[in-house]
């Protein structure tokens, strides 16, 4: 990026930001409502105030986070210690077991040997290679961070594309020289990249799709599980805070049955557009000549050879990583009595172990397990604190935390129930009509805020919304949460495009044009599959019971009502 990060710019920023956010405290709270609802006044400011600092950004999004544990005692909505429990909650616990598992796969850098496996299957030819890397890209993300996969990914990348542009000598390939741009350290894949500008118009355009297909797939994969981005999380936390009776409807098993299908569908058209695009075009068949083909297939071929066989620490936290899928997928599957129901059951039949019990007990054995086979000097676990403590992005599990606290605020004061008798004129509304503006309000918004910021906001708001006009409060929030995915056009949209584009080689337009039908593409596909695939998988033809209130009694009644045969 052009922009200057230097402590003397960035310091100045942050302050205006400050005071001009500082200018608006002195508002009365109870002027934002009405002065005879108090509590839902001070909660609004509370919610409004916490939005304009996670939109400018003036104060890092985790401190931003930790205003409920000050403002909502003094201002009476909730006790400091039902604050506090709010950032510990079972999705947190969940996100922190999760990655654990994906530390320990970077670890011991088995993400890199995946990802030249896949490669050296798919090859080199243009469409097949972003096929490929798309493809090998989305199933990472699925695991471990987006941000991670993209780091990782981009590099291998731009070492391809330099065979398939360099001048047909091969030698350095033939002699297996090192390739500086496997390095994933940033500052020396900057250096060494050539400049994008020498390339010819084709080779220009393909680079920049390349970059462009890697970063859009580690977005689109992420939302395939439960854990494979943190809007997932902060969904299911919500509902679990917001529906304490839901009967755990999103769990690991659910959510991929509906987001699996949807990104599958999402990732094969981005394939497709952005190669049919000016980015990606046939015409790269004219440059890529045989011999350059098979130079860039012998650059995958020589760093997977440098990987060497798999090491026993490979094995074993493979073995580990496919023990923890499995366990997730059986716990408590929905259609068949899982391990969860049978073994720990409840007084109603329902598992009392949860994924994240799942995923800390796997994370636990990952510092039991030696990274190799005990000889006489006893070697390291498979993971150490040490790596944790550096790779573990505390800071989400805080904000995390924030947007729990914040739902179950709006609860506590009577804001939610207050929101959902506003928005009681929308029932006239056709639910795909909803459906369909949720999308395109998140997938706009996302693009200039943090996507968990993005959710953590709109959720509390859409399940007021769905429960004023007996609908599903799934049918709302689900999109809302696919949607915050959709950071396609923006360097500053998510991590993954920010660091695409800092390798050079892309403007913003390039990034806008190419993201803004893949926006569009995006909020159709997931309008389709809530309105398709999910009403099976989370019961959406009917408004549940788990979501009936004082305010929704008529809910339940009128469905009664719908169902019961006439005379």
């Amino acid at each position: 990026m052009k922009c200057d990060n230097s402590p003397k710019h960035a310091a100045p920023r942050a302050w205006h930001e400050v005071l001009r956010i500082l200018l608006l405290l002195p508002i009365p709270p109870t002027a934002l409502l009405l002065p005879s609802r108090p509590q839902e006044s001070y909660c609004a400011y509370s919610i409004i105030l916490m939005a304009l600092f996670w939109c400018t950004e003036a104060l890092p999004l985790a401190v931003t986070a930790l205003f409920p544990i000050v403002l909502y005692p003094m201002m009476g909505i909730m006790d400091a210690s039902e604050v506090c429990v709010e950032y510990f909650k079972d999705s947190n616990i969940l996100f922190v077991g999760g990655l654990l598992v994906a530390i320990a796969v970077e670890h011991w850098n088995l993400h890199k040997r995946i990802a030249l496996r896949v490669l050296l299957i798919t090859g080199v030819r243009p469409a097949l290679l972003m096929l490929g890397f798309m493809g090998v890209t989305a199933f990472l993300s699925m695991w471990i961070s987006n941000t991670a996969t993209t780091a990782m990914m981009v590099p291998i990348a731009h070492a391809v594309l330099q065979q398939l542009h360099k001048k047909p000598t091969g030698k350095d390939v033939e002699e297996g020289c090192d390739n500086p741009t496997f390095e994933l350290q940033e500052a020396s894949s900057q250096k060494e990249e050539p400049k994008l500008a020498e390339k010819g118009e084709e080779q220009l355009r393909f680079s920049q799709g390349m970059s462009l297909c890697v970063c859009y797939a580690a977005s689109i994969g992420g939302i395939a599980t439960l854990t494979g981005t943190t809007p997932n999380l902060v969904l299911q936390g919500q509902v679990n805070s917001l529906f304490p009776q839901n009967g755990n409807v999103v769990n690991f098993a659910s959510w991929f049955g509906f987001a699996f299908p949807t990104m599958a569908i999402l990732l094969l058209l981005s394939w497709l557009w952005l190669f049919q695009v000016s980015l990606l075009y046939f015409g790269i068949l004219s440059w890529a000549g045989a011999r350059r083909l098979d130079q860039a297939f012998r650059v995958i071929q020589t760093e997977h050879k440098r990987l060497g066989p798999m090491s026993f620490a490979e094995k074993a936290v493979s073995v580990l990583f496919v023990t923890l899928v499995v366990l997730w997928f059986t716990r408590e599957p929905g259609f068949f009595l899982g391990w969860g129901n049978l073994a720990f059951p409840d007084e109603e039949g329902n598992s009392m172990a949860s994924d994240a019990t799942v995923a800390i007990f796997i994370g636990v054995i990952l510092f039991l397990v030696p990274s190799d086979i005990p000889g006489l000097k006893a070697p390291p676990a498979l993971l150490n604190w040490k790596t944790v403590n550096e790779k573990m992005p505390w800071n989400i599990v805080i904000l995390l935390g924030g947007g729990f606290a914040l739902a179950k605020g709006s609860e506590k004061s009577g804001l939610s129930e207050w929101l959902g008798n506003k928005l009681t004129p929308l029932e006239n509304v056709p639910p795909p009509a909803i459906a369909l503006i949720v999308c395109l309000l998140v997938a706009t918004f996302t693009e200039c805020t943090s996507n968990v910021a993005t959710t953590t906001l709109f959720l509390p708001i859409l399940a007021s919304l769905a429960q004023a006009i007996c609908l599903h409060p799934l049918y709302v929030m689900l999109p809302c949460t696919l949607a915050s995915s959709l950071a396609f056009m923006l360097p500053v949209a998510t991590p993954p495009n920010a660091i695409v584009f800092s390798f050079g080689g892309l403007k913003v337009s390039d990034m806008a044009r190419a993201g803004f039908l893949l926006n569009v593409i995006g909020v159709l596909v997931i309008t389709l599959a809530i309105n398709s695939w999910s009403y099976p998988i989370f019961r959406l033809h009917s408004f549940p019971a788990w979501a009936d209130s004082n305010n929704t009694a008529g809910c339940l009644a009128i469905q009664a009502n719908a169902t019961t045969p006439g005379p």
